[in-house]
């Protein structure tokens, strides 16, 4: 439940000490609140109050329409108008002091990070340590805060109020992975890609390498990849974009989640959600064995039904990408069948048929999937760098060729 914190009042003390400022310490996190922070804080509000130890020189008569008090009018005595005083009352701005706390919060909350691991000569090693998760109890540090400032101090320190939490897999955990050998792999070439190509298929995989995947656990490319952008080291490439192909962000990625895709169906992994591309792309031959990733969808996703963890392992030897899924080997055998061109049009477009059968150590199928992939032509999908179809394909209709010569500005 939301902590709700009113103003607290209370006469301001001239002979305070103030301090130049307090300490917050959440864990190893240091921040300090200088007192002119503290200052924007403040709201002093003048006040006249019956001190009965306080003796004015000037009678006030007018301290109970200052009131506003129908029972101080009864009940007040006329003598008491020499010991009326005047404070200035001190309220603390709760709003603003929630917005400085959820300043530390952003900058001190972390999500817990799991241990990443390789395959070094055939044993599993550490590359990249885990780490706890933090989250400051917002609410509690306000309280805290309002504390010290009601009673004017404004020195010390304020242990701020946290919980961690831990990650899923820890650096000792190495061995309860029952990750023993090479269970599946995939492969795919990028040759002729242009350089920033390159270098988006070099960052992308570097998210990858290392990741480990549960037994039983789904696991989700884009969560995986996570935010594609310049800020990420992403340069811009043709991406197929609606019905266009043109320059973005990350273009090429997709090599990776086909190379995934490919390293899964070897492992025998049950594939729960693959869609192929719009058309056909050279880079991902033979066609039917690719899959299209696109913030936030379509995404690519599989679940690891062996019974340990799989390790990612990922490298590019020349132009080609590989893909290694390591864990235990249960004994399954995978049979992938494919992929087949069912239809080829002369205008590109093709349907195309794959298909996976994965049989457990007993004898039983455990997995009998098919994949079918619809590919349009690529000139529907205009490149800028490419030349526009001059003469109707056999198969298009007399609309569909006056449509696309309408999009292409062709007479």
């Amino acid at each position: 439940m939301a902590l709700s914190l009113a103003p607290v009042a209370f006469a301001a003390n001239p002979n305070a000490q103030i301090s130049p400022s307090i300490t917050l310490t959440a864990g190893s996190a240091s921040y300090s609140l200088p007192l002119s922070t503290v200052d924007q804080w403040k709201i002093e509000t003048p006040d006249l109050v019956y001190n009965p130890d306080y003796d004015s020189e000037i009678e006030n008569n007018n301290f109970c329409q200052y009131e506003k008090s129908f029972v101080c009018l009864l009940t007040f005595a006329v003598r008491n108008n020499t010991h009326i005083e005047k404070i200035t009352r001190v309220t603390w701005d709760t709003a603003a002091i929630r917005n400085f706390v959820n300043g530390l919060a952003q900058q001190t909350d972390k999500d817990p990070v799991d241990a990443k691991f390789q395959m070094t000569n055939g044993k599993v090693s550490i590359f990249a340590l885990s780490s706890d998760g933090i989250k400051i109890n917002e609410d509690q540090t306000v309280k805290l805060i309002l504390g010290r400032l009601k009673n004017n101090t404004f020195s010390g320190t304020i242990a701020i109020p946290y919980t961690t939490e831990k990650p899923e897999i820890s650096t000792n955990s190495i061995v309860n992975l029952g990750i023993t050998s090479l269970i599946g792999e995939g492969r795919s070439n990028f040759v002729g890609s242009p350089k920033d190509r390159v270098i988006n298929i070099e960052v992308a995989i570097k998210k990858f390498n290392g990741t480990l995947i549960g037994p039983g656990e789904e696991f989700s490319f884009l969560k995986t990849l996570g935010p594609v952008d310049a800020a990420h080291g992403y340069l811009p490439e043709l991406s197929i974009v609606g019905n266009e192909t043109e320059p973005e962000y990350g273009g090429g990625i997709c090599q990776v989640s086909t190379t995934v895709f490919r390293a899964a169906l070897y492992s025998g992994l049950k594939i729960t959600d693959r869609t192929n591309h719009a058309y056909p792309v050279s880079y991902y031959n033979p066609q039917g064995m690719d899959a299209t990733v696109y913030i936030p969808s379509p995404d690519l996703r599989f679940i690891n039904n062996t019974p340990g963890y799989i390790l990612i392992q990922a490298r590019i030897e020349g132009t080609e990408l590989i893909f290694d899924f390591y864990g235990t080997d249960d004994g399954r055998k995978t049979t992938i069948e494919g992929p087949t061109i069912l239809e080829r049009q002369p205008d590109g477009s093709m349907k195309t048929t794959l298909s996976q059968t994965v049989v457990a150590k007993n004898g039983k199928t455990i997995i009998n999937d098919t994949f079918n992939s619809n590919y349009n032509s690529p000139y529907l999908y205009p490149d800028p760098g490419a030349a526009p179809l001059t003469q109707k394909p056999a198969n298009w209709s007399k609309d569909e060729w006056n449509q696309y010569k309408k999009a292409h500005n062709i007479d």
